[in-house]
């Protein structure tokens, strides 16, 4: 399956980046010379993707013309400048303006770097992992010792199968969400026109037995503080030798 539908999760404040988010939004700030959204946006093309909406609240002037000039994409704004929608109403908001064919959802300061030269990237092998027969969601994961920026807390477990639960401490295989999934957008037909967040359908999903998680493949990176944008250009710079 090649996924051509995706909705990037783009209008944060950005709070914990602060100062550096005082003057632009985040996903503008650059991390190696590249700002962080177009690693977002690079590993959806790549993956086939052809359209794209980018919702937008927090410096979204400087948002909209970024996005106006990135090429091989056909990017569509979701304009949450008179309120925020929490991730899940943001999901919801953005869906308006596509089809219901599935859909990858990204987080926009959520990246990652190292896959196999040769090999189909993340996205695409998380393509054809989505089967909607089985699953309400699949989400990229990864383990904790291949973050970088991340707070060192586990998210879900992940059995032999892929299925996924919340994680306990008495639990085994831990792994950590890596801020992208693909799913069939009737999936929220039921869902509230108001903010929300999106766990209540990864919780949603558990509870049906149709939460699935694939490993992704290389190092994830997350940029949440200024003294995390270092440790994130060392990363990018050990896989660029």
């Amino acid at each position: 399956m090649t996924i051509k539908d995706a909705m990037v999760l783009a209008a944060g404040l950005g709070t914990r980046l602060r100062p550096i988010t005082n003057t632009m939004p985040k996903p503008l700030v650059p991390v190696a010379g590249k700002p962080m959204i177009d690693y977002t946006l690079d590993a959806l093309k790549e993956a086939g993707v052809e359209r794209a909406v980018v919702n937008v609240h927090h410096f979204a002037d400087q948002m909209e013309a970024h996005l106006k000039s990135y090429d091989g994409l056909d990017i569509l704004i979701s304009d949450e400048r008179d309120g925020l929608m929490n991730n899940g109403g943001g999901i919801v908001k953005g869906l308006t303006q596509l089809g219901r064919d599935t859909i990858f959802v990204m987080n926009a300061d959520l990246f990652w770097v190292g896959e196999t030269p040769g090999e189909p990237g993340n996205l695409e092998k998380l393509a054809a992992f989505f089967d909607p027969q089985t699953m309400d969601m699949a989400m990229l994961c990864v383990r904790i010792e291949h973050t970088t920026g991340h707070n060192n807390v586990n998210d879900f477990s992940i059995g032999p199968d892929g299925k996924l639960t919340r994680f306990r401490d008495d639990q085994s295989n831990p792994v950590v969400y890596a801020g992208a999934f693909a799913m069939k957008p009737e999936f929220l037909d039921d869902a509230p026109d108001d903010a929300f967040n999106i766990n209540i359908y990864f919780d949603k999903a558990i509870a049906r037995g149709r939460l699935f998680g694939m490993m992704m493949t290389g190092e994830w990176i997350t940029v949440g503080t200024p003294e995390a944008l270092p440790q994130a250009e060392a990363v990018i710079a050990r896989h660029r030798r």
